[in-house]
C-alpha cells in the first residue's frame, strides 16, 4: 500500500521529468531528495560528478508555485543553465558581478511579478540592498547552493561571500533550502549544515566508489611521453588536466604533432571560442582536451575513457571531481596521475606562492588603493573591471603572489575578486547632443549615430552598456563595420569607446582601510593556511602510496572507512601481481630446486631461467634462504643436508 503512495505521489514529478527532459526515470538519490525537498525540509545532497544535481531543484520548483532562486559561484555554468532552461520553454535568468545596474533592477522587477522559475544568483550579489529588498517581494519556493561546500571553512574552496546565504534564509524562514556538492568530508558535510542554518540534519549521499573506474599513479620522469603512451594504448575521448594556460597550448601542439587531435581551454578564452572548443570536444571530432580546472564544470559527456593529471592537483576533492570525469557510461575508464619527485618540490613552492608573507599581503592592499585612486574611508561597494596584469606592471609586482594576496584580503573581508567574465562594450558620447548634428560625418557614421540614439538611452550622461552584434545585425553589417567606425569615432572624439573584454571584477566590501588598520585574523589566514599544507600533504600520500589501494584511499579521505580494496588500480595490480597462491609456491619451490641441483647461479640468472615475475620469484626465494633450503655465497646453491 505504501508503495502505491509513494509511485502517486512521485508521479508528477515524474511527469515534469518526461515533458521537459524527456527521461522516464530518475538516477539513484534524485528521487530521494526530490521527495525530501517536495516535504519542506531542508536538505543536502551530495553526488558525484555528472551525477545530475541540477534536475533535483529543477523538477520539485516547476511542480510549485513561485521562484527557486539558484545560488553557485560559476558565472560560465549560470549563463549555460539559463539558457539550457530557456530552450526548454521554462523562464530563467541570471544576476552576477559585471551586469549593468539597469539590467539587475530589471531582472528583480521582472522576478518580482512571477516572470520567471529560476533566478540565478552569483553569492557576491546576495547583500547588495537591491536584492534584499527585491527577494522580500518575491514569491520564493526553494533556495538551492550548488557548490554548497563553499560555506565551509573548512572545504577546500570556502568563500567568505557564501556566508550571506544564511541571511537570505533570516528574511525568507519558511522557505526550504536544498544544498548541493560533489564532494566533501564529514566535517563538511556537518558545517554545510549548521552554517545554512537547517532545522535538523539531513543528508542523502551514495557511496563514492566507482567499480568501473580504475585509479592509476605512474611514477614517470617524462610525462609526455608517457601521456602519449596511455592514448594510443586507451581508445576514446579523454580530459588532460595541467596547471596554467601556457602549459595547456604547449601540450595539445605536442598531442597534435604526435597524430592525436587535441585543443587547449582555460577560463581565459572568449565564451565564443571556449563554446566552439567544446562543442567540437562533445561530438568527438576533437579527441583531448587539455584544460586548466576550468574545463569540466557543468560539461555531461558519457564516454570519456582517461583523465589524465599531468601536474598534481591542490587537493584530494579537486583530483576526485576532476577524475570523476571518466567513465560516466559506467563502462571501463582511467583516472591516471603523473607524478615524479619535482612535483613534491613544486607543491612545496605552491605552498608559498598561495600564501604569501602577510607583509606581502598588506603591500597589495596598499598598491591597489593607490592604483584605483581610493583615498582611506572611501570605496565602499564601488565595483572596478580589474586588468590584474596592468596592476602588477604598475606596482612591479608577481601576478600570481598578487593573485593569492588578493584572494587572502577577500577571505579576511575586505573586497571580492570574481573570475573572468566578459565585460560589455561601452559607448558615451563626448560632444554635446547639439553639436552632434553641425559635425561633418560620413554616411556610415551617420547611420551608426542614428542607430546607437535610437537603441540606447543616456549615452551623452553616463557610459551606455552596447552589444555590437546586435547593431550589426540592426544595420545589416558585419561586427567588425561597427567596431571599425566605433574605433573611427573615438579617434575623432566623438565618442569615448570601450571594447568588450574579459576582465575580472573587483568590489570593495569595505571602505579603504588605512594599511596598519588592515587586520588578517586568525581564521583568515593562519588556520586556512594549515587546512591547505594539510590537503597538500594529502595529495602527495595519494600520489607517492605504493601498497594501499588507490579507491580505498579516496573514499577513506571522504568518510568511507570500511571501503574495500577495488581489484583494479595500480597497486591492487602490484599486489596480484606479487601474489603466490600455493600452488605457484609449490612449482617455484621444485623449479628452484632443479635448477640449483644442476649448477650454483646468482639469483639473477636463476630468476631469468624461471620465466616468471621477479616478486613472485623473491618471495619464495626469501623464504627457502630463511628456512635453510638454500645458501647464498656470491652464486645460490642447494645447501646439503
Amino acid at each position: 500500500m505504501s508503495r502505491v503512495i509513494h509511485l502517486s505521489f512521485m508521479q508528477k514529478y515524474l511527469d515534469i521529468l518526461k515533458q521537459y527532459w524527456g527521461y522516464d526515470h530518475f538516477r539513484p538519490l534524485q528521487g530521494d531528495i526530490i521527495r525530501s525537498i517536495a516535504s519542506g525540509k531542508d536538505t543536502l545532497g551530495l553526488m558525484p560528478t555528472g551525477g545530475g544535481k541540477s534536475l533535483t531543484f529543477q523538477v520539485p520548483t516547476l511542480a510549485m508555485e513561485g521562484l527557486c532562486v539558484v545560488v553557485t559561484p560559476l558565472i560560465a555554468l549560470m549563463k549555460d543553465q539559463v539558457e539550457n532552461l530557456k530552450k526548454r520553454g521554462i523562464a530563467a535568468a541570471a544576476i552576477y558581478s559585471g551586469m549593468a545596474h539597469n539590467s539587475i533592477l530589471m531582472t528583480l522587477d521582472n522576478a518580482v511579478f512571477d516572470a520567471y522559475k529560476f533566478l540565478y544568483v552569483s553569492p557576491e550579489r546576495l547583500a547588495s540592498p537591491i536584492f534584499i529588498e527585491k527577494i522580500k517581494q518575491a514569491t520564493v519556493c526553494l533556495i538551492a547552493v550548488d557548490e554548497s561546500h563553499c560555506i565551509s571553512q573548512w572545504g577546500y574552496d570556502f568563500r567568505p561571500s557564501y556566508l550571506r546565504i544564511a541571511e537570505i534564509r533570516d528574511l525568507l524562514p519558511d522557505v526550504p533550502v536544498l544544498a548541493l556538492t560533489a564532494t566533501a568530508t564529514p566535517e563538511v558535510v556537518e558545517d554545510i549544515q549548521q552554517q545554512l542554518h537547517f532545522r535538523e540534519p539531513n543528508v542523502f549521499q551514495k557511496s563514492f566508489y566507482r567499480s568501473n573506474l580504475a585509479y592509476v599513479v605512474r611514477t614517470v620522469e617524462n610525462k609526455d611521453e608517457n601521456l602519449l603512451k596511455i592514448l594510443n594504448n586507451v581508445p576514446g575521448t579523454s580530459v588532460v588536466y595541467v596547471r596554467n594556460r601556457k602549459k595547456t597550448k604547449e601540450v595539445a601542439d605536442f598531442l597534435n604533432l604526435n597524430g592525436i587531435v587535441a585543443e587547449n581551454f582555460h577560463a581565459g578564452l572568449r565564451n565564443e571560442t571556449k563554446d566552439a572548443k567544446q562543442s567540437r570536444w562533445m561530438s568527438g571530432e576533437t579527441r583531448v582536451m587539455v584544460s586548466t580546472n576550468a574545463f569540466g564544470m557543468g560539461i555531461d559527456k558519457a564516454e570519456v575513457r582517461t583523465v589524465i593529471h599531468l601536474d598534481l592537483p591542490d587537493s584530494l576533492e579537486a583530483y576526485f571531481q576532476e577524475a570523476g570525469r571518466a567513465g560516466r557510461d559506467e563502462q571501463k575508464a582511467y583516472a591516471v596521475l603523473l607524478y615524479n619527485n619535482s612535483d613534491a618540490t613544486k607543491m612545496k613552492k605552491r605552498v608559498a606562492d598561495t600564501f604569501p608573507g602577510k607583509d606581502m599581503v598588506l603591500k597589495v592592499y596598499e598598491a591597489l588603493g593607490n592604483y584605483l585612486e581610493l583615498g582611506v574611508g572611501s570605496g565602499l561597494d564601488a565595483v572596478y573591471a580589474f586588468d590584474i596584469g596592468d596592476f602588477c606592471t604598475k606596482f612591479r609586482l608577481p601576478v600570481l603572489i598578487t593573485y593569492n594576496c588578493l584572494k587572502i584580503l577577500q577571505q579576511a573581508g575586505y573586497l571580492e575578486l570574481t573570475d573572468e567574465q566578459d565585460s560589455s562594450s561601452r559607448v558615451l558620447f563626448t560632444v554635446e547632443k547639439e553639436d552632434l548634428y553641425k559635425l561633418k560625418n560620413n554616411p556610415e557614421q551617420e547611420k551608426l549615430i542614428y542607430m546607437l540614439l535610437r537603441s540606447y538611452t543616456g549615452l551623452f550622461t553616463d557610459p551606455a552598456y552596447i552589444d555590437e552584434e546586435t547593431i550589426a545585425k540592426r544595420l545589416q553589417w558585419t561586427r567588425i563595420q561597427v567596431y571599425d567606425q566605433l574605433v573611427g569615432m573615438a579617434k575623432e572624439r566623438i565618442i569615448q569607446y570601450i571594447p568588450r573584454k574579459k576582465t575580472p571584477f573587483l568590489t570593495f566590501i569595505r571602505e579603504r582601510e588605512a594599511t596598519e588598520r588592515v587586520i588578517l585574523s586568525k581564521e583568515a589566514y593562519d588556520d586556512r593556511r594549515e587546512r591547505y599544507v594539510s590537503r597538500v600533504k594529502s595529495v602527495l600520500d595519494y600520489a607517492q602510496e605504493e601498497y594501499i589501494c588507490r579507491s580505498q584511499m579516496l573514499l577513506s579521505y571522504f568518510g568511507e572507512k570500511d571501503a574495500k580494496p577495488c581489484g583494479c588500480c595500480d597497486t591492487c595490480l602490484k599486489q596480484k601481481e606479487t601474489q603466490v597462491t600455493n600452488d605457484d609456491f609449490e612449482a617455484l619451490q621444485s623449479a628452484i630446486k632443479q635448477l640449483l641441483a644442476l649448477e650454483s647461479l646468482p639469483v639473477n640468472s636463476l630468476i631469468k631461467k624461471l620465466n616468471t615475475k621477479e616478486a613472485k620469484a623473491l618471495q619464495v626465494l626469501r623464504f627457502m634462504l630463511d628456512n635453510g633450503q638454500i645458501e647464498e655465497n656470491e652464486c645460490l646453491r642447494l645447501k646439503l643436508k
